[in-house]
């Protein structure tokens, strides 16, 4: 039976931070545009990075020997040692001020500042909120909050969980499909330095956490967003970016949407039956 979750020891946590550096490269630029279903091009020093490319860096690296049975690191350290299995990157906000380029060193400065608890349908439920700080040596480039959900495994989750009925898809202004097959998603967490078993491991995900298949990263979802979003107004990234997890991306054929709005543009990726499963707005 799984601990349950003491809130005032992991609240201990608030105001814990750490800080990593790292270097954008042209190499690390041309395999995030091929994995996100942009021009790959030929980057040289000053090319702007895709926008979310700071989820590539300074990722914390652990030995094997620290690593748990889903492929993360074993909890406690920076983040608060959520005594729940399952853990998701829930949502977010992003505030672009200036970006990555090729050649930059650039530092995150994280800080956890928030650990709540809910009740689901699944359970309790755990969130913790992240603040991250992107530099340069041109100034700040980019904030964001970052939310992750820890949960619970169900007593049935041994059997794979149906999939929901197909609701109607909604109406999009602006649509593009692609198909998430197991080298995309292995591709973007190499990318990510992300061991999470849920994404490259078919027999794990379905076996022990009870999914239908292989599960697309929040984060990508976003970054599609993102990019998609910026093409569709020019080229120029919006100043925020606000997103949330609506329900589990699988592999499989997968769209991204967008509609334009009086504030920017509402966003979404959706599943082959067309339900949303994370939503995002711009704002420029």
């Amino acid at each position: 039976m799984t601990e349950k979750p003491d809130l005032d020891h992991l609240r201990q946590w608030i105001g814990r931070s750490n800080e990593a550096s790292d270097i954008v490269t042209a190499q690390l630029v041309r395999g995030l545009r091929a994995t996100l279903f942009m021009e790959i091009g030929a980057p040289k020093p000053g090319d702007a990075a895709p926008f979310t490319a700071h989820w590539c860096l300074a990722q914390p690296v652990y030995p094997m020997s620290e690593l748990g049975p889903d492929g993360h690191p074993t909890r406690g350290g920076f983040l608060p040692p959520v005594p729940l299995p399952r853990r998701m990157w829930a949502g977010g906000e992003l505030e672009f001020l200036e970006p990555l380029r090729v050649g930059d060193e650039m530092t995150r400065t994280s800080r956890i500042s928030d650990v709540s608890m809910k009740t689901g349908s699944t359970g309790a439920l755990c969130f913790v909120s992240v603040e991250h700080r992107i530099t340069t040596p041109r100034g700040t480039a980019l904030r964001e909050r970052q939310d992750i959900v820890y949960r619970d495994i169900s007593a049935g989750a041994q059997t794979p969980a149906p999939a929901k009925p197909a609701a109607a898809a909604p109406a999009a202004q602006h649509r593009e499909t692609h198909l998430a097959d197991p080298v995309l998603l292995f591709r973007y967490s190499a990318l990510t330095f992300n061991g999470h078993r849920i994404h490259y491991d078919r027999d794990y995900v379905t076996k022990v956490e009870g999914y239908p298949g292989l599960i697309f990263h929040g984060p990508m979802q976003a970054a599609l967003q993102v990019e998609f979003a910026a093409r569709l107004h020019g080229g120029a990234a919006p100043k925020k970016f606000s997103y949330r997890g609506l329900q589990p991306l699988f592999e499989g054929e997968f769209s991204v949407n967008a509609n334009q709005t009086d504030g920017g543009m509402e966003t979404w990726t959706a599943n082959s039956a067309g339900q949303p499963t994370m939503k995002g707005t711009a704002t420029w």
